[in-house]
């Protein structure tokens, strides 16, 4: 017994040593596909331009159409006059708001336009003052002009998205939820001046609903 034990334990110590004597362990193995075990990584903030002469098809910009996660109502109409032209088709997805919405929306307003248009939406914000303020040029009239009163929903929205003439972007101040919202107040003051309802076509909303502002 003693000697099986003794055979044993020599057996196992020489098995121990030769396993882990050598080089066998260290020289590298094949890999099946390196691209995808070893990927090349590239900092996204540098110049990517000297890429494609190595063979390398990359850019930092998202593919076309593509919507972030989480992103919400995506517009994807451009910056340009086939864009604003578009924009006249494009129909507010956002259902007719209730009380509690109206209200966050002519906040918003209030905040981000009234300064130039008005809080009565006639043109003449803080920074006009009938032609008395640091601004020269009159603000565009959203109530009682004819031409503004005829823009549909998408095109303020792409107005206030983008900016016109001398009105810059509010995108940054704006995401695209409360753009929609100011757009759809817009229309109601538009409404209420012209004795029109350019909202009927908008599904009325459940009047329980809260705004929710990200």
């Amino acid at each position: 017994m003693k000697k099986l034990a003794f055979i044993s334990s020599f057996t196992f110590a020489a098995i121990m040593v030769i396993s882990c004597g050598g080089d066998v362990q260290r020289e590298p193995g094949r890999t099946y596909m390196p691209d995808m075990a070893e990927s090349r990584a590239y900092e996204t903030y540098k110049d990517h331009s000297n890429l494609s002469k190595k063979g390398v098809s990359y850019n930092n910009e998202p593919v076309t159409g593509t919507v972030s996660r989480g992103e919400e109502l995506p517009y994807h109409l451009l910056n340009d006059s086939t864009g604003y032209n578009a924009s006249r088709s494009v129909v507010n997805p956002l259902p007719r708001l209730n009380q509690i919405e109206m209200t966050e929306a002519e906040r918003l307003y209030l905040i981000n336009c009234a300064i130039c248009h008005g809080s009565n939406l006639n043109g003449n914000g803080p920074l006009y003052k009938d032609g008395q303020g640091p601004y020269p040029a009159k603000p565009a009239t959203l109530v009682g002009d004819p031409k503004i009163e005829a823009l549909p929903d998408g095109t303020l929205f792409h107005v206030i998205t983008y900016g016109k003439n001398l009105m810059g972007s509010y995108a940054a101040q704006l995401n695209r939820k409360q753009r929609w919202m100011v757009a759809q107040y817009i229309k109601s003051k538009q409404s209420k001046s012209t004795g029109t309802n350019p909202m009927a076509a908008i599904p009325q909303g459940d009047t329980t609903r809260s705004v929710t502002t990200k």
